[in-house]
């Protein structure tokens, strides 16, 4: 038996091994979009995919837009007795202030301007990123109480998490979100305010108010 069972090695060791199949390396599109399959001569290239300015855009813009909306969080204990109101303001506040801390690392690792979140509300060139709401329209959420103010917070809500989902358009039609960390977030940026506004419309609807676009 242990004559065999050597025999039994050395025949497995002498067959040629069978050659292993191509890397297969698909590119990710944009949210929505199919990945693109690339050749393996493309995996250099792929895995040393840099920052653009774009990316850098994006993050400097969705840091104020995230304050933004935290400001807007900050005024519901105060405002409103939903308790629907108040889970989704909390879970937004949470997230958001994660985000923002991971924008800000993104921007000081790469030596680029990390933007004041706390007195920084605009864009580059002091233009309000999309979705944001205006002083004007912020004092009338500030003003409202009860049940006015819930309906208020849900459309402007609503209306500010449309515009991260316009950002994340313009990100990827510039040819930003290319670098794997870039991706990942505008990803989940994307797919995170869907759900949202989905359960934002659902509620907007429960407290007598139509649904907005």
């Amino acid at each position: 038996m242990f004559v065999i069972a050597v025999g039994m090695l050395a025949g497995c060791t002498t067959e040629s091994p069978k050659a292993s199949a191509a890397p297969v390396i698909v590119q990710p599109g944009a949210p929505g979009d199919r990945g693109q399959t690339l050749a393996a001569s493309s995996m250099p290239t792929v895995a040393d995919t840099l920052f653009t300015a774009a990316d850098v855009l994006f993050m400097q813009g969705m840091i104020p837009h995230h304050a933004q909306a935290l400001r807007m969080t900050d005024l519901v204990p105060s405002r409103s007795k939903n308790r629907d109101i108040t889970l989704i303001a909390q879970r937004m506040q949470a997230s958001q202030e994660d985000e923002v801390a991971l924008m800000r690392r993104w921007l000081q690792d790469r030596d680029q301007k990390v933007p004041d979140a706390n007195h920084d509300h605009s864009g580059a060139g002091g233009e309000l990123m999309p979705g944001m709401l205006n002083e004007e329209q912020f004092a009338e959420l500030k003003k409202a109480t009860g049940k006015d103010f819930d309906r208020l917070f849900v459309q402007y809500m609503i209306i500010h998490h449309t515009g991260a989902l316009q950002m994340v358009e313009k990100l990827f039609a510039d040819g930003g979100g290319q670098e794997t960390e870039i991706f990942t977030y505008a990803s989940h940026v994307d797919a995170d305010q869907r759900i949202e506004i989905d359960r934002m419309q659902k509620l907007l609807a429960q407290l007598g108010a139509p649904a907005s676009g």
